[in-house]
């Protein structure tokens, strides 16, 4: 990955190595609180929302071939329940570690003789700029791999009543008697009128039928 816009080291998530010195053993450890950057996280699942305090600490330490970068971030993710629909709070710790190179060294420190023969490794590289790195692709990738995929508000939540939607969890003994559809004919047939109150409903008087017989 190659940074094609110049750092700003105003910017809370680009970082200065210049105090390394490009010393191999070198190390520096640094704690800052930022406001969390736009769609930190899944988006429409669960992120950190936009400007909520992210706490970063990190371990800066210099290598022959770069600054070898790790460290750890604590938010409060909000989502919703994939279950039961409810929205949710979760504490979140994204660990991270990467290594951000020299751009005039190669993958063991020595100067590159001819810089753009490894066009592939370049592509995974996260460069150093003037002594500065962009933490932000690196704490994204991070936060995506810490939160889950299936947000649950309770690892027991039973979710939502199939039939009406009713959460579950208000009401533990939630239910509704299920008729067996065998038995559905039946219960139509209990309620047809009887032989006589087919005659009423028709007009005809009892036994009409039998005195024309005779």
């Amino acid at each position: 990955m190659v940074l094609n816009a110049r750092l700003d080291h105003r910017d809370p998530l680009v970082f200065d190595t210049h105090e390394l010195g490009r010393r191999p053993g070198a190390l520096q450890r640094l704690t800052r609180s930022i406001e969390a950057p736009r769609d930190l996280g899944i988006q429409g699942v669960i992120g950190v929302p936009e400007g909520a305090p992210v706490e970063l600490e990190l371990r800066l330490e210099s290598v022959m071939e770069g600054v070898l970068v790790t460290g750890t971030a604590r938010a409060t993710a909000e989502g919703e329940c994939v279950r039961c629909l409810e929205p949710l709070e979760q504490e979140l710790v994204a660990e991270y570690q990467e290594m951000f190179s020299y751009p005039d060294a190669d993958d063991r420190g020595r100067a590159k003789a001819e810089p753009g023969d490894d066009a592939e490794d370049d592509e995974d590289r996260l460069p150093l700029e003037d002594g500065m790195f962009d933490l932000e692709p690196v704490l994204r990738d991070a936060v995506v791999l810490a939160l889950p995929m299936q947000p649950v508000c309770q690892d027991d939540c039973p979710g939502l009543c199939s039939e009406c939607g009713a959460r579950l969890a208000d009401d533990p003994d939630h239910h509704h008697d299920a008729v067996d559809i065998r038995w559905a004919a039946l219960q139509g047939l209990a309620g047809s009128p009887e032989d006589g109150e087919k005659d009423e409903m028709s007009g005809a008087e009892p036994g009409v039928d039998e005195k024309q017989e005779k």
